[in-house]
């Protein structure tokens, strides 16, 4: 007997009774119209109820929240895709614009010299070593492309033609020191030519050297191609005078010349392919 009123299952048993009776005498004191069994088991098993209840709520809320990510997650796919759609509307639209701005540009050029005769092309090539900036047009010999064309953005000279493909040419930029141009300022109207040094191609300039020390060209000055030497016209733009240096080399002054357009950019050009005054390939070669 000893043994088993020390026993566990004793002890569990005394517990169960004393729940019973807690319950019973909860009951009794609340003094409701429940009867003593239901009290009882409201007591003991009710704090049971309340947590499965709020265990019950809480999955249910994060069903709720699940599918309410699930559906963000498709609308912000919606909204990537529709962002995506509107930056390429963009590009195109950006595209079109520098054409028409091209084309209007030419227009001039070409009312103002009806005789010229010009071939569009597009870059199709650039060469990532080339320090210089030259591209790949896709017009040759068979548009009647030939060396020694120049290369124009609307009325800023941009190149000259150095090769020829039966259907694609190779230009030489403003920026490779090989280039040299008939040029002058058109406010002093002083005369040179233009070409560029190594150091200052990388800076995407060029220069307009042998100034006399007194010059009175400045900056802000434009500089013109002079249309002597037969390879290209005359007033096509080059650039701007950025400033005057002088040579330390000799007495004499050069002009730093910012290109009129950004060479390395460039999508769309026209070749001049005659003009009135222009030379042979095989005249301004020799």
């Amino acid at each position: 007997m000893r043994r088993f009123l020390r026993s566990t299952g004793f002890k569990i048993f005394l517990a169960v009774i004393a729940t019973l009776l807690a319950g019973t005498i909860a009951a009794a004191v609340s003094h409701n119209n429940s009867t003593p069994a239901t009290s009882v088991t409201s007591a003991v098993f009710g704090p049971l109820q309340r947590l499965s209840s709020f265990v019950s709520n809480g999955i249910s809320n994060f069903s709720v929240n699940f599918k309410s990510s699930a559906s963000l997650s498709g609308d912000n796919k919606k909204l990537e895709n529709e962002i995506a759609s509107l930056r390429e509307q963009l590009v195109g639209f950006e595209q079109a614009k520098q054409k028409i701005k091209l084309y209007e540009e030419f227009l001039g050029v070409k009312e103002a010299n009806p005789k010229d005769k010009f071939v569009s092309a597009a870059v199709i090539g650039r060469d990532a070593a080339d320090l210089f900036h030259s591209f790949t047009l896709g017009k040759g010999s068979l548009n009647g492309v030939s060396v020694n064309d120049p290369v124009m953005y609307g009325k800023y000279l941009v190149g000259v033609v150095t090769k020829v493909m039966p259907g694609q040419c190779l230009v030489s930029t403003l920026l490779n020191p090989a280039v040299n141009v008939s040029a002058y300022e058109v406010r002093t109207r002083e005369a040179g030519f233009v070409t560029t040094t190594v150091a200052l191609s990388k800076k995407g300039l060029c220069t307009l050297p042998g100034l006399v020390s007194t010059t009175a060209i400045s900056p802000g000055g434009i500089v013109c191609t002079s249309g002597i030497g037969g390879i290209y016209p005359r007033d096509l733009i080059i650039g701007t005078v950025t400033e005057v240096l002088n040579d330390s080399s000799n007495i004499s002054s050069y002009a730093v010349i910012k290109p009129g357009v950004k060479i390395e950019n460039l999508e769309d050009v026209f070749i001049l392919i005659d003009f009135e005054g222009k030379l042979s390939a095989a005249q301004a070669g020799n």
